[in-house]
């Protein structure tokens, strides 16, 4: 195998964050990286995973990015979406535009709620995927706008607000959680040829960091092999974080 690239260290960071889950739904909307990694976890470690084509068709087996659905073995309309979103029957990965760290995230606007300077998503599902659902999240760029030391609107709760699981934060440089005494993100391990003062650097708040910083994982043979030939021979990871 060609060397390892950085995209393809996050989708095995991405594919991570599934481990264990069984059979819940895996609904990875921040970008091709995250749905790479719960393709790849279904693929290798997580065979009960469920899986979409990205809209209501449950997949027989893992789909290649931007290829057809395949053989299909379910169908899950919105209104039965919504029944595993409110017993808590997914995972769901989503991208924020601020985070805290606390895991409080905002994809509804930048600036004072009264007139803010930029209008971005709306709350969307935000309140009821972090009330209601394990819920992780994926950054392409990791930066201080993005880790923020308060989020200018919560549409999304940490865990200092009742959050059900903020399992984990894969960026581009690094993979974060929430594995401390008062749940304040801390830095579980950095992706290759990453200092861990360029995450600080690039953190907007105080990160809780262990005396030693492991590297993330590479992927292994067999992962590599079904990313690139299997679920992404396009290369779509590639554009989402260049190497």
């Amino acid at each position: 195998m060609s060397e390892v690239t950085r995209a393809e260290v996050c989708a095995a960071a991405c594919a991570d964050l599934f481990r264990g889950d069984g059979e819940i739904v895996a609904a990875a909307v921040a970008g091709f990286v995250p749905m790479l990694g719960s393709r790849l976890a279904r693929a290798t470690f997580e065979p009960d995973l469920l899986t979409t084509d990205g809209g209501p068709s449950l997949s027989a087996e893992p789909v290649p990015l931007g290829g057809p659905a395949g053989t299909v073995e379910g169908w899950l309309p919105f209104r039965d979406h919504l029944w595993l979103v409110l017993n808590g029957r997914r995972h769901v990965v989503m991208g924020p535009s601020q985070i805290d760290a606390h895991g409080n995230t905002n994809i509804s606007c930048i600036g004072d709620w009264k007139q803010p300077t930029r209008q971005l998503l709306g709350v969307r599902g935000g309140p009821g995927n972090t009330l209601l659902n394990t819920t992780s999240y994926w950054v392409p760029n990791h930066s201080a706008r993005v880790f923020t030391e308060k989020v200018d609107m919560v549409s999304g709760v940490g865990w200092d607000r009742g959050a059900h699981e903020i399992r984990a934060v894969v960026t581009n440089l690094a993979v974060l959680d929430f594995d401390t005494p008062d749940k304040r993100m801390r830095l579980r391990s950095v992706h290759p040829g990453v200092r861990v003062d360029d995450v600080l650097a690039a953190t907007g708040f105080e990160l809780a960091v262990p005396g030693e910083v492991p590297e993330t994982r590479l992927p292994d043979g067999e992962e590599l092999r079904i990313m690139r030939e299997v679920l992404d021979p396009k290369g779509l990871r590639e554009r989402e974080v260049p190497a």
